[in-house]
């Protein structure tokens, strides 16, 4: 499936949280903080408002966007503004 984000949306892979602890102690998912950075997957046609380019690794807000599953993987679609940061 494609998505295409319209406007000054942009679509995020989000990333996984590590399961494990460098000393190799397991923390359960309900445990683990939701992770804040994802890549840029496909960005809306706004070009005069976004900032980011596909392939960018970004921080967000914790409580943005929309969640998605495309092909079992999931995404998240959020503005522009809720885009915090780029990392790297």
């Amino acid at each position: 499936m494609k998505i295409s984000p319209l406007g000054d949306r942009v679509l995020l892979k989000t990333e996984k949280e590590e399961e494990k602890t460098k000393s190799g102690l397991f923390i359960p998912e309900t445990a683990q903080e939701k992770t804040q950075t994802a890549v840029v997957v496909a960005i809306g046609d706004d070009k005069d408002v976004i900032k980011v380019k596909v392939g960018d690794k970004v921080m967000y807000d914790k409580y943005a966007g929309t969640i998605i599953k495309i092909d079992g993987v999931e995404h998240l679609i959020v503005k522009m503004d809720d885009i915090i940061a780029t990392v790297g």
